[in-house]
């Protein structure tokens, strides 16, 4: 008899496949109150649960809050919070906000006190276009999207860009990367299992044996490959 797959075995939720947040340090988030203010950047904060530093700033309305480091800024700095101010690490609404500006921590729905986009090292977007009712920013991907003008966001790229420059260099070293998010390394291909691990695995060698694309209605451990093809079979033209 087989054992349960890796996507099975996950959803009982034991030690092996529990996220150890008891390690994580800080959660992202920008003041519910929208009343305008200076900060001062206080300290730079590393988190194992994020892969770009955390600025702490301190407003000088007795308010703290903690966002994504933007390139350049500095502790010492003073930034402007929703007071139409542009500089780099300042917190304004899109509509404020000049066509052709690099932006971060993006937020989704208004006044939702966090950001959704472009929150990852080296992450931006910049103002494409804006009208009375949306404002338009174009990624690094140059894919659209449209947002609501008292959406808020971050002046400047997220820092963090050049983390992948340095090599790894030591197996042990992306071991424990991976490990502080939860995330399985060495990964290892379906085919190169043995049948009672993986659907795909075998002694037939790297072939599959049967069909890449699962079911439609498939059962949890059966549904591995490609889920849900646009189409199958052999293209005609």
């Amino acid at each position: 008899m087989g054992k349960n797959l890796k996507q099975q075995r996950r959803g009982k939720g034991s030690l092996r496949f529990r996220a150890p947040s008891h390690n994580y340090k800080t959660r992202i988030n920008f003041p519910i109150s929208s009343e305008q203010a200076y900060g001062i950047v206080v300290d730079f904060i590393h988190d194992p649960s994020k892969n770009a530093p955390i600025a702490k700033i301190s407003l000088d309305n007795k308010q703290e809050m903690l966002i994504p480091a933007v390139e350049g800024i500095k502790v010492g700095d003073r930034i402007g919070y929703m007071n139409k101010e542009t500089s780099v690490g300042s917190i304004a609404r899109l509509k404020d906000l000049a066509i052709g500006t690099n932006i971060s921590n993006i937020e989704k729905i208004p006044n939702s006190s966090k950001g959704a986009f472009c929150r990852s090292a080296g992450a931006t977007a910049a103002v494409f276009s804006k009208t009375d009712n949306a404002v338009t920013l174009v990624f690094n991907s140059k894919k659209q999207k449209t947002f609501h003008p008292e959406c808020r966001a971050i002046v400047g790229v997220t820092a963090g860009s050049g983390r992948l420059d340095k090599p790894i260099v030591k197996a042990g070293k992306k071991y424990f990367m991976m490990k502080s998010r939860n995330r399985f390394w060495p990964r290892v291909s379906g085919v190169s299992m043995n049948a009672v691990a993986h659907p795909f695995g075998s002694g037939r060698g790297k072939h599959l044996g049967k069909s890449k694309t699962p079911p439609r209605f498939a059962p949890p451990g059966r549904k591995v490959g490609q889920l849900h093809a646009r189409r199958t079979g052999r293209r005609t033209k």
